[in-house]
């Protein structure tokens, strides 16, 4: 519940920014009644074919059994950890030139296309941080129930809403740039805990050999399968018991983040 609320919360945030740099836009230039309806309209637009997207995915998994079942909730997996880490790296990388880019690209639009354009570029924007949203959920709908994910979803989006508003109105000095790095860091945590789950399941499925199983046990000071140790578990990766292939995919990871990390 915990990783869908974080998750949820960090794409909405995204996605009410990005509404909130348009509506900024579309005031400045002198858009009233007319701009704020053809946002409106792209945002209703983006969200339907997020829900879309979302309906289509679990038409799917309804439809597989067995192995084939088996392979696409592991490649959920893959895809949501793949994804949350590219979007991680991508906003380093771009977050300081995102508000021109996607104001030139209205600029553009509308000059192309008027209002329509507008609702376009509005239906993109927020259809990509809904997109990425259904795979992240999908990702963890593996390891988690249905019903604690719908709810850790609804209070990440109540979250986003009220950090967004806060934002908005200054209040309590809420610095959101570093709001965004500290969601970075805890959401990369997320998509490891995301690739060990996949790696155990692949050890599980006769799919990748555990190469030595258990590599430690570290049982005696947090064990997994208690409260505290399942929390671990499920937000950061956590095994008291992990096989040597779970670790070097683990360590692999963060490997690779760093790396790309210190580049950007």
């Amino acid at each position: 519940m915990t990783n869908a609320l974080l998750v949820v919360w960090r794409e909405s945030l995204e996605a009410w920014l990005i509404v909130a740099m348009l509506a900024t836009w579309l005031t400045a230039n002198g858009e009233g009644r007319r701009g704020r309806i053809a946002l409106a309209a792209g945002v209703c637009a983006g969200i339907a074919l997020a829900a879309a997207l979302g309906w289509a995915l679990l038409d799917i998994r309804d439809d597989l059994t067995g192995d084939t079942l088996e392979a696409f909730q592991i490649a959920a997996l893959i895809a949501a950890a793949g994804m949350i880490t590219q979007m991680v790296l991508w906003m380093r990388r771009h977050a300081r030139e995102m508000k021109s880019r996607l104001q030139s690209g209205l600029a553009e639009a509308r000059r192309r296309n008027g209002l329509l354009g507008v609702a376009l570029v509005a239906a993109l924007a927020v259809a990509r941080e809904g997109a990425e949203t259904v795979v992240f959920l999908c990702g963890l709908a593996q390891s988690i129930d249905l019903g604690s994910m719908a709810f850790g979803a609804g209070a990440g989006f109540a979250a986003a809403t009220a950090t967004a508003w806060l934002a908005n109105r200054s209040l309590a000095r809420l610095d959101i740039g570093l709001v965004l790095r500290l969601s970075s860091f805890a959401l990369l945590i997320i998509a490891s805990a995301m690739t060990v789950a996949a790696c155990d399941r692949l050890i599980g499925a006769g799919w990748l050999p555990p190469l030595i199983d258990p590599f430690w046990d570290s049982a005696w000071l947090i064990d997994d399968a208690t409260a505290a140790g399942k929390l671990l578990a499920d937000f950061a990766g956590y095994r008291a018991r992990p096989a040597l292939a779970t670790f070097g995919v683990w360590a692999l990871y963060w490997i690779a983040v760093t790396l790309l990390w210190r580049r950007r």
